[in-house]
């Protein structure tokens, strides 16, 4: 073996503690040898479970000659104690012995830990969550930020929150730094991750995209020339031309599996860092040389911060649905959108190795059962023969699945939306945003709905957003350049609009709502309740974005106050939304300037909820250390 693999740490990323129910316990990790795997979990002085794992337990996966996924998913023998710190070894087998959790991944511990624990909570009654963590952007980690809330309160497991739910943009593939990229490569190479041909692409296959003269900040040019890789080009790379609301990095898209699968190790693991050079390309201009370096100061900040973030996803059980840039900008904006975007083979290809990844990284963990049943054999079939037509039948199978969105059985229970991949399509004009969900998939969300006390329906983008901002989207959309600032929210299509309204309206449907989103960049509360109606109702939007990216200052800030302004009580603009039978109250974020109700800067929200599911406290945790809570609004009421 060479020196570049004997290098390799045996446990590469994770472990991440995902579904945690008292009869099942999933765990992700990728290791860099295929060993065997034992658990033990105890609880004070009781060991609960303690097996070496089988293919019953344990789903491995290889992405590459030195990169094998595993799935942990057992099913204890007995239930698991709710409500108790339950302490978990995950080892490996090493040389005839086996390698402890406490030897091989001490920085995971929390101080006075000779294990890490995590507990199972039945009663959802706090909750992490955040979206939108961009490596490059020049801020803080949430993440971190929540590792060291749970440290500052290991002694006091009882106020951990239940669980970390991440709402979308866990990665961003779309919007790429070069150190990002050129940090891919590397390990890419030292994991032997698996190579691919493309079709429709000015390059063969990997080999041939690494060596491209435009393989670093020029991307778009890899489509060939013709009015169909245009359309392409236009969909994917588009984000180099907008002026607000969007990437502005789309030169470095992610195309490759392997590239896919090595932005999800670096973006959670210190350990997939370790030993990489990350030198300046060659061919570099002056001004891409000055953005490599400027860039490389800001990552360096992002992997200092890993271990944290690692640390309180091994302790927390972790849920995560996509939002568009963990697969491509304005994924399936629109139906003309998704006509360009999946006519072309290349562009295809790229959208589909994202999903592929996604399914790998995030969505196996959310709720196995469905994704394994309808799911595995066309991802087992491509990884075991790698052929073009095997992985291109895997991506047709994952573009027709419907089984993204999933449960949290606690209470209450916890919904979670895919607003992506089930739209509901424009029918006069198909350049128009389509709308979040379609007809058939808000039908089966009532339907989950029905005869609920209360609800947390975790949607990436708000339903109840930012009327001015929505505005803006709308005008840009009367132009037809929808894409221009990324017309996506609940309200842009009137159907989905409607439905979706009629559904909090309905009488057999929750007493509480909590919307939990992300997506937009910035964080509010709202508290919404319907007119001329006894009883509820009652609806919270929470709003937390992002982990690490925020929005312009300066433009949000004038949002902010011209939003209040425009949309106060008094104002007759309220009676055109379609949110005019909704009383809609800005909640206060403690300390802010006068006038404004958006919280800006990069961290993570903490809800705390009370017994019969209202949120009782709202935090917006920063990761500079500048935490907001939002006060109940003692302002007049707010229409729309």
């Amino acid at each position: 073996m060479s020196d570049m693999y004997r290098e390799l740490p045996v446990v590469l990323a994770g472990p991440i503690l995902r579904r945690i129910e008292p009869g099942r316990l999933v765990i992700w990790l990728i290791t860099t040898e295929q060993v065997p795997l034992a658990l033990r979990l105890a609880c004070e002085a009781e060991v609960l479970l303690e097996r070496e794992l089988g293919a019953k337990d344990l789903w491995s996966l290889q992405l590459g000659e030195h990169c094998w996924l595993r799935l942990v998913d057992i099913t204890p023998d007995t239930d698991l104690p709710e409500n108790r710190s339950i302490q978990y070894d995950l080892s490996y087998q090493s040389s005839q012995r086996w390698v402890s959790l406490a030897e091989w991944g001490a920085e995971l511990l929390y101080p006075g830990e000779a294990l890490p624990s995590f507990q199972i909570k039945p009663k959802l009654d706090a909750i992490f969550h955040g979206s939108c963590r961009k490596p490059h952007h020049p801020g803080g980690d949430g993440m971190a930020r929540a590792d060291i809330w749970l440290e500052q309160h290991r002694d006091e497991p009882e106020r951990w929150p239940a669980l970390l739910m991440l709402s979308g943009d866990q990665v961003y593939a779309d919007d790429v730094a070069g150190p990002m990229l050129v940090a891919c490569h590397e390990l890419s190479d030292r994991l032997g991750l698996w190579q691919e041909k493309f079709e429709g692409s000015a390059v063969a296959d990997t080999g041939e995209l690494i060596r491209s003269e435009h393989c670093y900040y020029q991307r778009e040019k890899l489509l060939p020339n013709g009015e169909s890789a245009e359309t392409a080009r236009r969909s994917l790379f588009s984000g180099v031309r907008k002026p607000i609301f969007t990437s502005d990095n789309a030169h470095n898209h992610l195309i490759s599996f392997a590239e896919m699968i090595a932005a999800y190790c670096l973006a959670w693991s210190p350990r997939a860092w370790d030993g990489l050079k990350l030198s300046q390309p060659a061919g570099l201009n002056d001004k891409q040389a000055t953005l490599y370096h400027r860039e490389f100061e800001v990552v360096e900040g992002f992997r200092e911060q890993l271990p944290r973030a690692r640390r309180v996803m091994a302790h927390l059980p972790t849920y995560m649905i996509f939002d568009d840039h963990d697969v491509t900008d304005d994924w399936n904006l629109s139906a003309a959108w998704e006509v360009s975007a999946y006519g072309h083979p290349f562009s295809r290809r790229i959208i589909g190795n994202a999903l592929i990844a996604y399914l790998l990284c995030q969505g196996l963990g959310n709720n196995p059962d469905p994704l394994k049943r309808d799911l595995a054999a066309p991802l087992e079939t491509w990884l075991d023969g790698r052929s073009s037509d095997q992985q291109e039948q895997l991506i047709e199978t994952l573009f027709r699945f419907e089984g993204w969105d999933y449960l949290i059985p606690l209470d209450p229970a916890v919904l979670v939306l895919d607003t992506r991949t089930r739209r509901w399509r424009a029918e006069r004009n198909l350049a128009s945003p389509s709308g979040l969900m379609d007809w058939e998939a808000l039908t089966e969300l009532q339907q989950q709905l029905l005869d609920r006390e209360a609800v947390v329906l975790v949607s990436p983008a708000p339903v109840f957003g930012v009327k001015l901002i929505e505005t803006v989207q709308k005008v840009f959309t009367w132009f037809g350049q929808p894409l221009m600032v990324d017309a996506e929210n609940w309200m842009a299509h009137p159907g989905a609009a409607n439905v979706v309204l009629n559904i909090f309206r309905h009488t057999r449907t929750p007493k509480h709502f909590v919307i939990l989103s992300g997506d937009v960049h910035y964080s509010f509360v709202y508290d919404i309740e319907i007119r001329f109606r006894r009883g509820g109702p009652k609806i919270w939007q929470i709003t937390s974005s992002g982990l690490k990216n925020e929005f312009p200052a300066g433009l949000l800030k004038g949002f902010d106050r011209l939003n209040r302004w425009l949309y106060a009580p008094w104002s007759p603009l309220n009676w055109f939304t379609r949110r005019r039978r909704m009383k809609v109250s800005p909640r206060r974020p403690e300390g802010a300037e006068e006038g404004c109700r958006l919280v800006n800067h990069c961290g993570i929200g903490l809800v705390r909820f009370a017994p019969d599911g209202e949120p009782e406290e709202v935090w917006q945790l920063g990761a500079d250390g500048r935490d907001t809570r939002f006060s109940l609004s003692d302002e007049e009421e707010h229409w729309g």
